[in-house]
């Protein structure tokens, strides 16, 4: 029998060093028994009896086997050498051991160890080789595992941070949301009372012609606060709520650019609308031209008095496309990451921050889409594509 554990303890690994009478002499100490799927060779906290070469079959190591936080650490198959650090060190086992499948062992009592270790010293220096390559991997894992732990806390950390300042960003715009809505619900009643006297003097034809375009301009501005009104309100409800129409583009764009013809009446900004889109379309008429007044007062502070600005209107496949362009200072990057930030503003014209956030969430209450092309120096053009219905 001591032949067959020769060749076997030959082809292991760890004896590779040992010479053939080193081999014989450890082969001397071993005794071989077969053990059945499942059962326990030692458990955490057992005295060190024995010392265990694999020669077939597979063992589990567990960790506080048997309770809640059990924890399999290793499985070790063919040659594995186990149980001789309880041996050395004279301590209690660190883990549970149990057989994976049926598993044939090769293995030496204690004294024979220590006999062995003994009389052998080159044996002697391969365990101590082999511990020390053990305490090595574990030291390199225990710090692997630490980094990824830190870098876990980290992220953690810094998603807690980010998670803890969305909620009191949220809260303050819950709150602002609440307050602003009561306000602008009563800021509503005297806009609109100033827009129907201006609505009646302009029907009386006695009102003289330069009173007239004063009256006009009162009933223009009015209709820009009231319609800041409503985006405000839009913004604290946290909705849009479409009325859908069948519109005639012609009719939309002469609507609107007959309010950015007004808009830009004191600059030297050239204006320019094409229309190539010669059918009807469905969207919600007044919140779409509010859209287009956002996108065009974006251009006009972005002009700062003069240069091109563009509105076009075409089929795009299965849409219908606004391209709003134009020449102005363009916007980096930066800007562009935030653009869409509730109460952000680069402007230096000043504003709420908020024409472009009703911009988009109009458009997505649309359910269509939005892209932006924009670089410093070279203009800015935004594409608006609704889904024909």
């Amino acid at each position: 029998m001591t032949d067959n554990f020769f060749d076997f303890l030959r082809s292991i690994p760890f004896f590779e060093e040992l010479s053939d009478d080193e081999i014989i002499s450890i082969s001397r100490y071993c005794t071989s028994t077969l053990i059945e799927p499942g059962q326990i060779l030692f458990n955490e906290g057992d005295p060190a009896d024995k010392f265990y070469i694999i020669m077939s079959g597979e063992v589990e190591v567990w960790k506080a086997f048997g309770t809640d936080d059990e924890d399999m650490l290793a499985i070790h198959g063919n040659g594995k050498l186990f149980g001789e650090m309880a041996l050395i060190d004279n301590l209690p086992r660190s883990a549970t051991v149990k057989t994976k499948t049926h598993t044939r062992l090769l293995q030496i009592g204690e004294h024979d160890f220590q006999n062995m270790i003994r009389e052998n010293s080159s044996v002697a220096f391969s365990i101590v080789r082999s511990l020390s390559s053990m305490v090595r991997k574990s030291n390199e894992t225990f710090l692997e595992d630490l980094k990824e732990r830190n870098m876990e806390l980290e992220k953690a950390n810094s998603d807690l941070k980010t998670a803890h300042e969305d909620l009191i960003k949220q809260e303050r715009l819950s709150n602002l949301g609440k307050f602003s809505s009561m306000i602008l619900h009563d800021l509503r009643n005297p806009i609109s009372t100033v827009k129907a006297y201006t609505e009646l003097l302009l029907m009386d034809s006695a009102v003289p012609g330069k009173t007239r375009k004063y009256i006009s301009n009162i009933k223009f501005e009015t209709e820009r606060i009231n319609n800041l009104a409503s985006e405000l309100l839009d913004y604290s409800r946290g909705d849009i709520r479409l009325e859908m129409n069948i519109v005639d583009i012609d009719d939309f764009l002469s609507k609107l650019e007959t309010s950015v013809q007004r808009r830009f009446s004191s600059s030297s900004i050239e204006i320019q609308f094409k229309n190539n889109f010669n059918d009807h379309a469905v969207f919600d008429f007044e919140r779409m031209l509010r859209v287009m007044m956002n996108l065009a007062e974006n251009a006009r502070k972005a002009l700062a008095g003069k240069g091109l600005f563009t509105i076009t209107t075409e089929k795009i496949n299965n849409s219908l496309q606004f391209r709003v362009n134009d020449t102005g200072e363009g916007m980096s990057p930066d800007i562009q990451k935030h653009i869409f930030e509730p109460f952000y503003s680069s402007s230096r014209g000043g504003g709420t921050g908020l024409g472009m956030v009703i911009v988009k969430n109009i458009v997505e209450a649309h359910e269509g889409a939005l892209e932006i092309s924009s670089s410093p120096g070279k203009g800015t053009e935004i594409r608006i594509d609704l889904p024909l219905r």
